[in-house]
């Protein structure tokens, strides 16, 4: 059966926008409201778009749902659009803060989830008053300002959520309430003690190290630069100050977009999806010029290119039209314990360019293509190593960590490399490789593999120069007698597709370790079931799988993908993991070219693997011809790295 005669998700409206000008993204925003507005309450103050749970009420999970759409929203009119189901939501305003209504949205305790919500609906109030307050009655604003002056008697996390505060506090100001000027200094004071320079700031206070895409577009980044322009009137010097963090963030973000509008997934909350996007948007709301080489034809390209990418995930919606939980698809092995179903409408915000007008430079500027930039960047604040190489977009990664426990956390920040074209997988459940999918991860297994330990906590994390180019370098226990030294080195010229791992390991137990590299799709172009062995000689067109001693190699749809021992003296039997459905965050159906060994109680080993990764959509219709040639050129262990092995 040909692979053409399944069925296939219909096609939402979001998809159909070519996403090139203003008036697309107008269009592609209201996609996304649509299916909403038949799913609120009889009030309008929440809407419910599914049933799976998280670790808040249910109340709170809905007023989510109503509430984060309005990132858009407000966007939307307070660019001077229109939408005829806005008043929906001015009525749901009305009724969630009335505390003697039947949809009232409750009072709000500390640690509440409702805080979230406040900032999006501060951002509506501070940006698009014509809609939902001065059409209020005075009873009505005194209920709305009432319900999120109560904000600030609260105790909040000391992460970004204090942004939301603040937000709330904008919001009631921008419109004459009663709000708390001293609650928005204390806040602001202590959320810049989370910046670590470069522009970069931590999710929280400096003694953990997380610096992902809530940084950036998710919340601290983002919300600066709305700030720097809500704020401008009373608080110049700060809001002068964020959009110059602004600009050296810029250049160093930049580097987590692939040419073709990919970004890549790391961290937490890969269900805001193109909220990834959102500080490039917010870039144009502050009015901040891009820094030398980016431009606004640049800017504008790379949130319009980002939201074509996503126009053909024909998969993250329901069949009713409203965004699922998941990445690609709807998958729940990847959320947090704070995700409803209406969290992932915080990709709304990456709709922020819509208030601007299109005589804005931002719109007014001819789309331009990605930068050309280093090949190669070491940034210093994340502790990544960013490379576009071989048509190939990733990171290598160490020393990163979430401060509180996240589910899959060794997954979603511990691994070595994550990709813009393969993404990275999470597992399933905790019963061996197929489970575990350790993706670009060193796992280690000392009851026979069964249950598998990988990099979660790092020690010394650092960037080091050998021969002139950027190495990174972690120490790491999975137990307190096995310590492992991992060296991630970037492609060289010549090597183009190929990024070096070298990890010294001491053990005081028996081990089993296998290394994976990334995963990729499995499954065949013709009929679509899984990848099987190649069957004589190896063409350009060939898919399938190959294992040896010292290798294994998956070929498919997606591209070619492989893993190499250097050394010639270290056996280590290659693989190929058929993972977990569902694990991986891109392709629901992966598999996992891995390498295997055994280790003994008492050893020192180097183990040294070259990682092949060589994306279709990035060499273009010719990777078929290119795949087989770099496949067969391995490089070689640096010379400084060799000194080191035969020490």
């Amino acid at each position: 059966m040909s692979a053409h005669a399944n069925g296939k998700t219909p096609t939402q409206p979001f998809s159909q926008s070519p996403f090139r000008t203003r008036s697309d993204l107008q269009d592609g925003c209201k996609a996304l409201l649509d299916p909403l507005v038949p799913r609120f309450t009889l009030g309008g103050s929440r809407v419910k778009i599914g049933s799976s749970t998280t670790r808040f009420d249910e109340g709170g999970a809905q007023i989510e749902g109503f509430a984060r759409p309005l990132w858009g929203l407000a966007a939307l009119l307070g660019g001077n659009g229109d939408y005829a189901a806005a008043s929906r939501w001015r009525d749901g305003f009305i009724q969630g803060t009335d505390p003697e209504g039947p949809e009232y949205w409750g009072d709000i305790e500390d640690l509440d989830q409702r805080m979230v919500e406040m900032c999006p609906v501060g951002f509506a109030l501070a940006v698009a008053p014509h809609v939902f307050w001065d059409p209020l009655t005075d009873k009505q604003k005194a209920n709305v300002a009432k319900w999120l002056a109560s904000i600030n008697e609260r105790e909040m996390p000391n992460t970004n959520w204090l942004w939301f505060r603040v937000f709330a506090n904008l919001g009631l100001r921008k419109n004459g309430a009663p709000y708390s000027l001293s609650r928005i200094e204390a806040d602001m004071d202590h959320l810049d003690t989370f910046h670590v320079g470069g522009g970069w700031s931590n999710d929280g206070p400096k003694s953990h190290h997380q610096m992902d895409y809530y940084s950036g577009s998710f919340a601290i980044q983002f919300l600066q630069l709305l700030y720097s322009k809500l704020a401008a009137d009373f608080d110049e010097p700060r809001a002068a100050r964020y959009r110059e963090r602004a600009k050296e963030f810029a250049l160093d973000f930049v580097y987590y977009f692939d040419p073709d509008g990919r970004s890549i997934p790391f961290g937490r909350s890969m269900t805001y999806r193109f909220a990834m996007v959102g500080f490039w948007g917010a870039l144009a709301f502050a009015g901040v010029t891009p820094p030398l080489p980016l431009t606004w034809g640049m800017v504008k390209g790379l949130l319009l290119r980002h939201f074509r990418w996503w126009a053909t995930q024909e998969d993250i919606f329901n069949t009713d039209g409203t965004l699922n939980l998941g990445y690609s698809y709807a998958n729940m092995y990847l959320t947090e314990n704070y995700n409803s179903p209406g969290s992932p409408y915080w990709c709304c915000l990456a709709f922020v360019p819509l208030a601007l007008p299109d005589t804005h430079p931002f719109w007014a500027a001819q789309e331009e293509p990605y930068p050309s930039l280093s090949a190669v960047a070491a940034l210093k604040y994340p502790k990544h190593i960013i490379v576009h190489r071989g048509g190939h977009t990733f990171l290598l990664s160490s020393g990163q960590a979430c401060h509180y426990p996240v589910r899959a956390i060794q997954a979603k920040y511990g691994k070595f490399a994550y990709s813009a074209s393969f993404g990275y997988s999470v597992p399933t459940g905790g019963y061996q490789l197929e489970q575990h999918a350790p993706d670009s991860m060193l796992a280690l297994s000392e009851d026979g593999g069964d249950i598998w330990q990988t990099r979660r906590v790092v020690e010394n994390a650092r960037i080091e120069y050998r021969e002139n180019a950027p190495v990174l370098i972690s120490d790491w226990r999975p137990w307190s007698d096995v310590q492992v030294e991992t060296f991630l080195i970037p492609p060289v010229d010549g090597s183009e597709n190929w990024h070096i791992r070298a990890h010294r390991v001491r053990t005081g137990r028996d081990l089993q370790t296998s290394e994976g590299a990334f995963a990729i799709y499995g499954c065949q172009i013709g009929n679509g079931r899984i990848l099987q062995p190649f069957t004589g000689p190896i063409s350009p067109s060939s898919e399938g799988t190959a294992t040896e001693s010292q290798s294994a190699l998956t070929v498919s749809s997606a591209g070619a993908v492989g893993i190499v021992e250097l050394q010639p003296t270290t056996d280590r039997a290659g693989r190929v993991v058929l993972a977990d459905p569902n694990s991986n965050l891109i392709h629901g159906r992966t598999l996992l070219p891995s390498l295997s060994a055994g280790l003994k109680s008492g050893q020192e080993v180097w183990l040294v693997s070259a990682v092949f990764a060589l994306p279709a959509h990035g060499n273009g219709e010719n990777w078929r011809e290119i795949w087989i040639d770099k496949w067969n050129k391995p490089p070689t262990i640096p010379a400084w790295l060799k000194k080191l092995v035969e020490a």
